[in-house]
């Protein structure tokens, strides 16, 4: 469906990801005229290609499967996490508003959520918890959408099999495992049947996981509740009357200018910084505004740039990036690059995976939440500039657990040899040589590796002593989850990079999501969230899901206090 542009509305929210949606969604609940303007012809932004989790401490559903948890020690975390206190009142109000919000919207929506159960957060320090915060998306059937699947943006090809078929986490055992138990083979028939199915009527799978399970929700919901989505109509800048905005002028896919009037108000929900040139110049360290971006590549940054036209203040966080990070790998075929591959949870806290700089040295505990162990790499680049790192293992280690796109049961290397997206050898100095490390700190450090692995301890950087890469390792492998050796010829090379996935500078809001001025007053009429709001966490990265939490809580926010109903 593609609404016509109105004159007017209640509402008008610019953005249809996960933040731009919840917001919509809310605003039709409490009877407001919604008009929903997506720049592309797709719904779901950044959410479509994420694991669709969000992190809400105390949510109910884990407290209905036993874990226990509260404020006070979430917030104990994130004092732990953010010692400034900066924007903590923004951190209460989405703690304390939180569940009841998530608990709202599965029950007057088609979006749903299960405890993802142990799922940890990401620093061991006071207040942090191994289990019972993660949410993960039921999965959808797209099916139910009819012609509107289209509308539904599809995840990372890197993150698809078979032509389009999307793999969740828990598929991934099964699909390994396949002939290893009756459950994973008929697990791993059902999903390709379902597939075989899909493909004789659908571009791809309907099975929809992740973050495409939760977009496919909002946006059947929106469909539910009639809300006005007007597809191709991207902003062009926000209209003041007397302080006040009154409205946004789009542009229609003819590319003539429209103008809506906003009764209630505006949300911004465009993403963040995006591929905004400017912006991500003065907002991330020098140079790295150049490296591998996640960002959708529809987001140019639009929302954030409006605000600013229109006296709104930036918060970025004092020594931080200004983006939260997750470490990639440049896809390539014979023909170049064709993509990024997110190194998540599949190989980094592995046993017999270890990351290096270009003098062979380790920085980090590679076992890491992929935004801390980029972060370690981007620091590493600024003292030893050249590839930010090199991902090193053996080909035993690729067979078991997989490296990057190169999946696991992988035997044969030779066409991501011959592309150029891996490197192998069969000695340790060939290695060195074709990377371009040095060789006798590669050597040494693959040495002091292999002592850690007979001992069971990584007495340099601790991998397999925090729970987060215990929980990614191999639980079979003894006496250390995530150290093991690399001995055995071919040795194998890819190259990583860290890439900015979500903005963490942004928009300066209240905690019911308006916009400020430089001086703390509030834009009327103005407000945003998702990427496009400054996060919350002010330059950590919690857990998994801590930032899509806070998009959909806020974006319900201030919808809520558009419509007159703010929330406490």
């Amino acid at each position: 469906m593609n609404a016509p542009l109105p004159n007017e509305a209640d509402l008008v929210v610019i953005g249809a990801g996960a933040a731009g949606m919840t917001a919509a969604l809310a605003g039709a609940l409490q009877g407001l005229d919604v008009v929903l303007c997506e720049a592309t012809q797709q719904v779901g932004g950044t959410t479509a290609t994420s694991a669709g989790t969000i992190w809400i401490p105390g949510n109910t559903p884990s407290r209905e499967a036993g874990y226990q948890d509260n404020v006070e020690e979430a917030m104990r975390y994130l004092d732990g996490l953010v010692p400034s206190g900066e924007g903590r009142q923004l951190r209460e109000a989405y703690f304390r508003n939180g569940p009841a919000i998530i608990d709202e919207i599965m029950k007057r929506s088609q979006v749903k959520f299960t405890a993802a159960g142990p799922h940890p957060d990401y620093i061991d320090i006071a207040g942090s918890k191994a289990a019972g915060r993660a949410m993960a998306s039921v999965p959808y059937d797209g099916r139910l959408l009819g012609k509107d699947f289209e509308r539904v943006r599809a995840p990372m090809k890197e993150f698809m099999v078979l032509g389009g078929m999307m793999v969740g986490k828990l598929d991934i055992g099964h699909l390994v495992g396949r002939y290893k138990s009756w459950t994973s083979f008929r697990h791993t028939v059902s999903l390709m049947l379902r597939h075989a199915s899909d493909r004789l009527i659908h571009s791809r799978g309907t099975r929809l996981v992740m973050g495409n399970a939760l977009v496919a929700g909002l946006y059947a919901s929106l469909r539910d509740n009639r809300v006005k989505i007007a597809f191709g109509a991207p902003l062009q800048e926000l209209l003041l009357q007397d302080g006040r905005v009154r409205g946004v002028r789009v542009k229609r896919e003819d590319g003539s200018m429209a103008d809506i009037g906003a009764r209630r108000g505006v949300i911004l929900s465009t993403g963040g910084i995006g591929h905004h040139p400017e912006l991500r110049r003065q907002f991330m360290r020098p140079g790295q505004d150049k490296w591998p971006s996640l960002a959708f590549e529809a987001n140019t940054g639009g929302g954030v740039a409006a605000a600013r036209q229109s006296g709104a203040a930036m918060t970025a966080s004092p020594g931080k990036a200004g983006v939260l990070y997750q470490p990639v790998s440049i896809t390539r075929d014979r023909n170049g690059p064709t993509g990024l591959f997110p190194h998540i949870f599949l190989d980094r806290a592995k046993p017999g995976f270890i990351a290096v700089d270009s003098m062979g040295l380790r920085f980090t505990n590679e076992g890491n939440s992929y935004h801390y162990f980029s972060e370690d790499m981007a620091r590493r680049h600024a003292t030893t500039p050249a590839v930010p790192c090199w991902a090193i293992c053996d080909a035993e280690f690729v067979r078991k657990y997989g490296l990057g796109l190169v999946y696991p049961g992988t035997t044969n290397f030779k066409a991501h040899v011959e592309s150029g997206y891996m490197v192998c050898a069969d000695t340790i100095e060939e290695l060195a040589r074709k990377t371009g490390i040095d060789a006798k700190g590669l050597a040494a450090t693959i040495a002091r590796n292999n002592e850690f692995a007979r001992a069971g301890t990584d007495a340099d950087f601790g991998k397999g002593s925090t729970e987060v890469s215990r929980f990614n390792g191999d639980p079979e492998h003894k006496p250390n989850p995530c150290i093991g050796p690399i001995a055995r010829a071919p040795f194998c090379a890819m190259q990583l990079w860290p890439a900015d996935a979500a903005a963490d500078a942004g928009l300066a809001t209240d905690e019911h999501a308006r916009v400020l001025r430089e001086d703390g007053s509030p834009i009327e009429g103005l407000y945003a969230c998702g990427g496009d709001m400054a996060s919350i966490m002010r330059g950590s990265y919690p857990a998994p899901g801590a930032t899509i939490g806070p998009a959909m809580v806020f974006g319900w926010r201030a919808a809520m206090h558009a419509a007159g109903r703010a929330q406490p």
